[in-house]
């Protein structure tokens, strides 16, 4: 259990730039995890076993994507009390990312903006990263994020997204093909029909090979963004079905501004989370649930800052939860909160 109150940290990191911020946490989870000081984090574990997609999730909470994009920390961040921990986004090779800065803080709303543009070590470091860890020893699911890299043409993401997918297989419990990132130029063409049902029949024919050749078949679920009409969300049911995939993550952030219009670093380039994408996060999820039916996978992820947001999430049609951004305002305690807020629940 925490011996500092999480509300000092803040007040500390909040005094310093967002990115460099992120990066002395990151340090830090990595140098004390799995020491002694990981007191300094390390909170309760609510269970609460759930089966999706074949796997058992030990509790309903997980950390979303994008705050280890290097696989560096996974064991200090499984401390906190997920029962399931997402790292990536990983190209398959090292990249910069886009122009410092592109992180900014919007406090009011409890919300961020980033524009860091899939900024990783690439597939090598990143696997030897997961290979390091216990977390999937402890009995934890890991998820590993799988994207594009920036100067690969559209035309040949495909192959991008292929040479992940066999680089992680070994090492995920499920693979997440991310599509929905606003800041690689043109990545969210590839949750349109006709691009959408290349990339997952190729990943699917992929997976097949490897499952033959790994003796386990890993599940692939697809991240996609909340900014979405009802069609395009239902041609992206549709082909999920289609292609055979396992499972869904609602949402990635958002290139809306409506709810922060007015604010410090509101007009800002980049994908907004936190609480402002919210309601748009639940929105996608009921219009999934009602084209997928009620047994298919869904990841709910999108402005989770309470116990509360989280069972707003399983009731609008999720499974299971992530959270992000409520983790950067309200600390691991959040974790707890959440957890024991959707064990309460009768669902």
């Amino acid at each position: 259990m925490s011996l500092i109150p999480y509300s000092l940290a803040r007040s500390f990191l909040f005094k310093m730039d967002p990115e460099e911020a992120h990066e002395l946490t990151i340090e830090g989870l990595a140098r004390t995890q799995n020491t002694p000081l990981d007191h300094l984090y390390r909170q309760p574990f609510v269970a609460q076993a759930i089966t999706l997609a074949g796997l058992q999730f030990p509790n309903r909470v997980g950390l979303a994507a994008g705050l280890d994009k290097n696989a560096r920390c996974i064991d200090g961040l499984g401390a906190m009390g997920f029962g399931f921990v997402e790292v990536g986004t990983v190209t398959p090779k090292a990249q910069p990312g886009n122009p410092k800065p592109r992180m900014f803080r919007l406090p009011e709303a409890q919300a961020l903006i980033n524009r860091l543009g899939f900024n990783n070590d690439g597939l090598d470091a990143f696997i030897a990263n997961v290979k390091r860890s216990k977390f999937r020893r402890q009995g934890r699911l890991l998820g590993l994020n799988i994207g594009k890299n920036a100067a690969t043409p559209m035309e040949n993401a495909t192959d991008d997204y292929v040479i992940a997918l066999a680089g992680v297989y070994p090492h995920a419990d499920y693979v997440t093909v991310n599509i929905s990132s606003p800041n690689t130029k043109n990545l969210r063409a590839l949750q349109s029909d006709e691009a959408l049902h290349g990339l997952l029949g190729a990943l699917v024919a992929r997976r097949e090979e490897l499952a033959a050749e790994h003796g386990r078949r890993v599940p692939m679920f697809l991240k996609i963004a909340p900014d979405l009409d009802e069609n395009q969300v239902g041609v992206i049911a549709a082909t999920l079905h289609k292609h055979g995939m396992d499972g869904v993550i609602a949402t990635n952030t958002t290139l809306a501004r409506d709810a922060v219009s007015g604010l410090p670093n509101a007009e800002e380039m980049g994908g907004l989370s936190g609480a402002p994408v919210f309601e748009g996060s639940n929105r996608v999820i009921r219009l999934l649930r009602a084209a997928l039916g009620k047994d298919f996978p869904i990841i709910g992820v999108g402005g989770i800052l309470s116990g509360h947001d989280a069972i707003a999430k399983i009731e609008a049609g999720a499974d299971v939860v992530q959270i992000y951004t409520g983790l950067i305002y309200k600390g691991p305690a959040l974790v707890t909160e959440v957890a024991s807020a959707l064990q309460q629940m009768k669902r």
